[in-house]
C-alpha cells in the first residue's frame, strides 16, 4: 500500500469515527464537563481552570485532527478525479 492509499484509509476511519453519535455524544459530553469545571471554579483556582482548560483543548485537537485525515482524503480522491478526468479529456 502506497503513502496515498494509506492516507486515503486513514481518512475513511476517521469519517467513521466522526459519523457516530456515541463518539459525538461522548466528545460532547467530555466538553461540557470541562466547561462547566471551568466556569464553576473561582479564580484562585488556577490549577484547575488550567486543567479544564487543557482537557478542553486536547478534546478540540482530537477532532480537530480526525477532521483533517478526513480532508486530505477527500483532497486525495479529488485529485484522482481530476486525473481520470484528464485522461479521458485526452482519449
Amino acid at each position: 500500500m502506497n503513502q496515498e492509499e494509506q492516507l486515503v484509509e486513514t481518512g475513511e476511519a476517521a469519517s467513521v469515527v466522526l459519523s457516530q453519535p456515541a463518539f459525538n455524544q461522548v466528545i460532547n459530553s467530555l466538553v461540557e464537563r470541562s466547561f462547566q469545571t471551568f466556569v464553576n471554579t473561582s479564580p484562585d483556582q488556577g490549577q484547575v481552570r488550567e486543567q479544564a482548560y487543557n482537557h478542553y483543548r486536547a478534546l478540540v485537537d482530537v477532532v480537530d485532527t480526525l477532521k483533517q485525515q478526513v480532508s486530505v482524503r477527500d483532497e486525495i480522491l479529488a485529485k484522482g478525479d481530476t486525473r481520470q478526468e484528464e485522461l479521458k479529456d485526452h482519449e
